[in-house]
């Protein structure tokens, strides 16, 4: 467990008094108690209140807020305070700024303002860390200690850009290689000397977000940019752990986040945490699927909610609330999915600048009389009776969907074949297929062990990184089932195309080859037709944004195309190759097609649904001590029914045992014990 001093799920969130007078901290107290809160995030953005100048340190009215918090049962979760830097630290010293893409140097202000490149702010930064460490190490009241807040941004000063060719020399040795591997030949781009490489922003290689003339160039930027605020972050671990060499230290992730590659994060991480904002009309399976990525992070350990909202956000464009009881359903959502703790964003309302209507726990009325604090507290009752039951309990799956930031980077940097090519909605649209199944998945990196799975699935692998191909091909090998698709063995890991025909180094192990790709219009389909009946697939499915025209080099056809000049040539394959078989999807398929294609692999596998249930009544496990815990919860707003089947179980909300069939209230949740 996280921790043996609270040996419960965390119950709580991120707490600002320094924004109000010490009365309404006392009445805080007291409601907190009412809505069974246990743990403050505390110290986020507290920098500029700490450390008025170069010199001085004021810890008083943090000491008071930890003792207070502590002495009424309250655990504190202690940040650094460095996503924002003092208004001091911009004026003295103008180097922490950062430059825009556009080459404009910004002014104090915001957050996340600070150049992770900037001397000057990695000094800083790592001293308050080692202050902090050195005067709260021996305290009882902290649990976890968390540094800065929702890393993210870019910089294009002079210092990163230095820092950059500090960067390529380790990475690449010498220039020779490093322009084969830019392929810097094509435009005139050959570089002689370092100091001649400039960092790619909309001066020189960018236009956009997504256009570069040099994608090597960018992938390596992103992957620059992204070590360069790890390199932050662990300046701040360093100096904690020197003090607190037993403490658990984290930042807040951000699940699907474009700019750090959070697998590398991870390994610097001693527990995953992350900030969890669906919106109203985001679909259930892609919230899923972000816990999922988030567990699997560190290999399926369970992780931190660190934040949600316990009503609505401030920051989309429509702020909805949170409907009666969809708070509750999504915090089980998250537990379902691997997390021990449910922490909220924020405890009480800021009554000024941009996050004064972001929802709390206690609203700007200030009292506990609102919906929000009834369910609020509604839950914290239903945590403490829950107790440690569901604590380091795992999520077993057998099967993986492999997820790659270089190759998320690479891909949507590339110049072509098509905008509306986007890596992490193909991800999401195979993921749904076993979501809506019941059949658990895991989000993993290219560098896990796939041994342990049935079924692993790599959507849209542009990028094979070294020895990635033939770590497939002893997957497969030893009878397990690969799949990909469209667009995959393109490139290598620095974005140079694999010559010899697509898909690069995977064609051995798929048994195709791949001659060219066609690019639709937005309003144009071609159709995937069966060759023969396959398990509930059979006839025509639609296809379209983008077609692959390949050739079977020992792979089985499986489906044909439709339409077009390219009607009769394979859509979909299935190749055998040792003990197990190797799936390729050539075209953007209709879910329909999805759903019979993914449940018969699975039902191949013996993979079966926890529970089959109605549309909308997702089922997700966890595991512990042999035992096994069902989350059934009702995403639907009225009430739906399932079979149990032969077993019985105890609902641990209600203690009820239920048995046969069984009813779930709209937006309601069962956790089940199984007899």
């Amino acid at each position: 467990m996280i921790s043996s001093k609270l040996p419960k799920m965390f119950y709580g969130g991120d707490y600002n008094p320094e924004q109000w007078d010490h009365e309404t901290h006392l009445e805080d107290l007291r409601m907190f108690k009412l809505a069974g809160i246990d743990i403050a995030t505390i110290n986020v953005f507290s920098w500029a209140l700490i450390q008025p100048d170069e010199v001085t340190y004021r810890f008083e009215e943090l000491d008071q807020l930890i003792n207070s918090l502590y002495e009424n049962g309250v655990y504190v979760c202690l940040a650094t305070s460095t996503a924002a830097h003092p208004a001091w630290m911009a004026k003295k010293y103008p180097d922490v700024l950062r430059v825009d893409a556009d080459g404009r140097k910004r002014k104090f202000g915001g957050r996340h303002n600070s150049c992770p490149n900037s001397p000057t702010y990695r000094k800083y930064s790592e001293k308050i860390a080692d202050k902090l460490a050195e005067r709260y190490k021996d305290h009882p009241a902290v649990l976890v200690w968390h540094i800065s807040n929702e890393y993210g941004g870019d910089c294009y000063c002079d210092n990163c850009e230095k820092a950059f060719r500090v960067y390529l020399k380790e990475r690449y040795k010498t220039l020779d290689q490093l322009n084969q591997a830019w392929n810097t030949n094509f435009w005139g781009h050959t570089f002689y000397d370092w100091d001649e490489i400039v960092l790619p922003s909309n001066l020189s290689e960018h236009w956009g977000n997504n256009n570069s003339t040099f994608q090597g160039i960018s992938l390596d930027y992103s992957r620059f940019n992204s070590d360069s605020m790890l390199d932050c972050y662990r300046l701040e671990y360093d100096a904690i752990k020197k003090h607190v060499p037993d403490s658990v230290v984290t930042t807040n992730l951000m699940g699907f986040f474009k700019q750090l590659d959070y697998f590398k994060w991870a390994k610097y991480m001693d527990i995953i945490s992350w900030d969890s904002y669906p919106g109203l009309a985001t679909p259930f399976s892609f919230t899923a699927m972000a816990h999922d990525l988030m567990r699997g992070l560190k290999d399926g350990q369970p992780f931190m909610l660190m934040e949600q909202t316990p009503s609505q956000q401030n920051w989309q464009p429509y702020n909805s609330l949170k409907r009666p009881g969809v708070m509750r359903l999504w915090s089980y959502q998250t537990i379902a999915h691997g997390a021990d703790t449910v922490m909220f964003f924020q405890l009480r309302r800021s009554i000024g600048a941009c996050e004064k209507y972001h929802g709390a726990v206690i609203e700007h009325v200030g009292h506990e009389n609102t919906r929000v604090f009834r369910e609020v507290a509604q839950l914290g009752k239903e945590l403490q009776l829950l107790g440690d039951k569901t604590l380091d309990a795992t999520v077993e799956s057998k099967v993986a969907i492999v997820f790659d930031w270089d190759n998320w980077w690479a891909i949507e940097k590339s110049s072509g074949p098509t905008v509306a090519l986007n890596y992490v909605d193909q991800i999401h649209k195979y993921y749904a297929a076993f979501f809506r199944r019941n059949i658990q998945v895991d989000i993993v990196s290219v560098d896990t062990d796939l041994s342990k799975y049935d079924i692993v699935l790599a959507p849209v692998l542009y990028m094979v990184k070294p020895g990635f191909a033939a770590k497939l091909e002893k997957f497969v090998e030893a009878g397990g089932t690969f799949l990909t698709t469209f667009f995959s063995g393109i490139v290598n890991e620095s974005d140079l195309v694999t010559t010899g025909g697509y898909p690069g180094e995977l064609r051995k192990l798929l048994g195709i080859w791949v001659e060219e790709i066609d690019a639709l219009l937005p309003e144009q389909k071609n159709s995937i037709v069966l060759k023969d009946t396959y398990g509930d697939l059979q006839g025509k499915y639609e296809c379209g944004m983008l077609c692959d025209l390949l050739h079977s080099e020992g792979a089985e056809v499986i489906a044909e195309y439709g339409d077009d000049f390219y009607q009769g040539m394979p859509v979909v394959t299935r190749n055998t190759f040792g003990q197990g078989e190797a799936w390729y999807v050539a075209s953007d398929p209709e879910e329909r097609f999805l759903d019979g294609l993914l449940g018969q692999l699975a039902a191949a596998k013996n993979i079966h649904p926890l529970l089959e249930t109605p549309d909308g009544v997702e089922v997700s496990a966890r595991t512990k001590d042999g035992k096994q815990y069902l989350f059934v919860m009702n995403h639907n707003a009225t009430t739906q029914s399932y079979e149990l089947g032969n077993g019985k179980a105890q609902d641990l909300l209600t203690d009820r045992e239920l048995s046969g069939s069984v009813e779930i209230e709209g937006r309601g949740v069962q956790l089940l014990e199984m007899k």
